[in-house]
């Protein structure tokens, strides 16, 4: 049986990788919506679209390019953290 020690361990630490991965995406969404913000303000286009389609194609190319990253995070999160507690090895 697991103390809770190990249980928040073990959340800390999956919170931690879930963070990591997820930092490529949140600044380039942040860039993104700033940069074109930007533009709007300072040309008066209100366009809805303008602010989504160009934040979703960088967030898809962001992704493309990082995700054998996220792959290897979470691989490695499970190989040596998870997997061992299910096992029975803490």
């Amino acid at each position: 049986m697991l103390n809770e020690g190990v249980f928040f361990d073990t959340m800390r630490q999956g919170l931690w990788v879930a963070v990591s991965i997820s930092i490529p995406i949140l600044t380039v969404a942040l860039v993104t919506g700033l940069v074109i913000g930007l533009f709007q303000a300072l040309t008066s286009i209100q366009e809805m679209t303008l602010t989504f389609v160009p934040k979703l194609a960088a967030i898809v190319i962001v992704f493309w390019l990082s995700m054998g990253f996220m792959t290897q995070s979470l691989v490695s999160f499970f190989d040596g953290h998870i997997i061992p507690l299910i096992v029975g090895g803490s």
